[in-house]
């Protein structure tokens, strides 16, 4: 596959998959199990019939040539000329002579018009399909019939609450309630029924959409989508998100300090919105479907805004931290400032762990989306974001395409041998460098087969590196130099245990996000800038760590927090020694 080429579906899976569906449904396999009840009592009933009145053989003959009739009936002229391999081809029972056959050719020629004239009147049985029940539901399945009417009544209550029965942005919050739909969706609901043209939204317009919304849309992934989606789609695009964002910023408690600095108001929706795309959209379209939207947890998120006033508990999109943790780290590269980093500047990411090989294939457009970047041989803040969610957590579903798409040279769908011994190549250079003998690349491959056991001699899939428990191993072998030393220095059954266990505590990006911000906020308190009064001119992100660093140590004091150990007396205890 071509870099930046868009994977797309294939036809035959998605009927597969359709079917499986349908077959999976408990209505369709008590119609199944009744069909085929129907079928054996048929049977009985027609070998008892054979055997009191005419003989089984007869009844097929007749019933095979009455269909023999019909099947000439509907032919048309140039298909009954051909009798010799229409006889042959069709399972006739009765031996019929080619006059016998001839008379009934005859005998079509003269009455055809008027069979398919009569067969026209004739009232057809219902086929089949319409009894396979409906198994497809893009919009959602239907559940009970909602009363539309009372939800409608309940929404004009709220409005006539309002001012001309008109509400506002901040009024929408009640509006949400009424609908039944979590507090902050009020800004998609605004936005919606046209509330950013005239700054409110009348009761009229409102009822209008929402009744519109309840009548095609049955859960809550496709509402979402039809209130933020552009006319005419059917899916979310990146943009899409923007307006929801910026509500949530403006309103949320938890992010009520970042109001006064706007020029980070869009650096901190580019993050949300790239972490949303790297979990929700599987298919890496850039464009999110409901079916989607439905299999994550997004939405759930969403509901958790309402709940959660500290935004840096929703570490799967919303959390500050993350955020602040992201940019930091983006910004120490980008030298001139501009957004976009080059090959040099992502080199120097975490003291050049990142073999050069790697980076070539990262700016090659293999996991990347900005031509006009990839024109210039830069990466934007955007791409960025899915790289350091990808070194730091190799375990995801979506990072380990993100690495698999990068090591996959050829595009075949498969990491070869040759691929795997072109990236090993600098990391023996590299220990080489380090006065680090290397292991020879056919003991490594050896390791790493072992490893990840894949299912086909002589090549990696990606599915089988999504079976495999140890991901992250593998991948550091071949680009990572530092994280791959730190491997060596374990055992491969600690580190098997280690990754069971994690499955149920914080995941690798969880744990690597709170030890920088740690640390990043502990640099800061130790300059002590605002503290001593000094006015120093700061950097944009500086600035902003002043700023931030106010809210976050008043209510999360690093210093203040004492562990469980720290009232422990240690006089009281009598060491012993060691041996006896």
């Amino acid at each position: 596959m071509s870099p930046g080429k868009v994977l797309q579906p294939v036809l035959k899976m998605k009927v597969d998959e359709l079917f499986l569906c349908w077959l999976s449904q408990p209505a369709t396999q008590l119609t199944l199990k009744d069909c085929l009840r129907r079928i054996k009592n048929e049977d009985k009933t027609e070998i008892s019939n054979g055997n009191s009145g005419k003989g089984k053989n007869e009844w097929l003959a007749n019933k095979n040539s009455n269909s023999k009739q019909c099947i000439l009936g509907d032919a048309s002229l140039p298909l009954v000329s051909f009798s010799p391999q229409l006889s042959t081809a069709l399972p006739l029972a009765t031996s019929a002579s080619s006059r016998n056959v001839s008379n009934v050719r005859a005998t079509h020629r003269s009455s055809g018009t008027k069979v398919i004239q009569t067969k026209k009147e004739e009232t057809l049985p219902p086929s089949l399909s319409q009894n396979i029940p409906t198994f497809y539901f893009p919009r959602g399945c239907p559940k009970e019939k909602v009363n539309i009417d009372a939800v409608i009544a309940k929404i004009e209550r709220t409005f006539s609450e309002f001012p001309n029965e008109r509400a506002t942005l901040e009024d929408m919050g009640k509006v949400a309630k009424a609908c039944e739909c979590p507090l902050y969706w009020k800004g998609p609901l605004f936005y919606c029924a046209g509330g950013e043209r005239t700054g409110y939204v009348s009761v009229h317009k409102f009822v209008a959409m929402w009744r519109k919304i309840l009548q095609t849309c049955y859960d809550d992934a496709a509402k979402f989508v039809h209130l933020l989606m552009n006319p005419g789609c059917n899916y979310l695009v990146q943009e899409d998100f923007i307006p929801f964002l910026q509500d949530v910023v403006n309103s949320h408690p938890g992010l009520s300090f970042l109001k006064e600095a706007s020029e980070f108001h869009s650096r901190y929706i580019t993050t949300v919105i790239q972490r949303i795309f790297y979990t929700v959209n599987r298919s890496w379209s850039g464009k999110i479907t409901c079916n989607e939207l439905r299999k994550s947890n997004f939405l759930q998120n969403v509901a958790l805004l309402e709940e959660e006033a500290d935004i840096n508990q929703l570490t799967e999109y919303f959390s500050y931290e993350h955020f602040y943790v992201i940019y930091c780290k983006f910004w120490e590269l980008d030298t001139d400032h501009d957004l976009y980093i080059d090959r040099k500047d992502l080199a120097r990411h975490n003291d050049h762990a990142i073999s050069n090989r790697m980076i070539e294939r990262i700016f090659s457009g293999a996991v990347t989306r900005g031509r006009k970047a990839q024109k210039d041989g830069k990466i934007s803040y955007a791409d960025f974001v899915w790289f350091l969610i990808s070194e730091e957590d190799k375990k995801t579903p979506t990072s380990i395409e993100y690495w698999f798409r990068c090591m996959d040279l050829d595009g075949d769908g498969a990491l070869s041998m040759y691929e795997l011994e072109y990236f090993y190549e600098e990391q023996c250079q590299k220990l080489d460098n380090m006065a680090i003998e290397p292991l020879p690349f056919e003991d490594c491959l050896c390791q790493m087969l072992d490893l990840v056991k894949p299912q086909y001699e002589g090549k990696i899939t990606l599915h089988d590196l999504k079976r495999c428990k140890l991901t992250n191993v593998f991948f550091d072998t071949f680009f990572n130099i530092e994280k791959y030393l730190d491997h060596e220095q374990k055992d491969q059954f600690s580190m098997l245990r280690d990754g069971e266990g994690e499955s149920q505590e914080i995941s690798d990006w969880e744990r690597y996000a709170a030890e920088e911000y740690d640390i990043l906020v502990a640099e800061e308190a130790a300059s002590d800038q605002w503290n001593d009064g000094y006015e120093a001119e700061l950097n944009p992100v500086d600035h902003q760590k002043a700023n931030v660093l106010k809210y976050q140590m008043e209510k999360r004091p690093f210093f203040e927090m004492p562990s469980h150990l720290a009232d422990v007396d240690l006089d009281e205890y009598d060491y012993e020694e060691d041996f006896e």
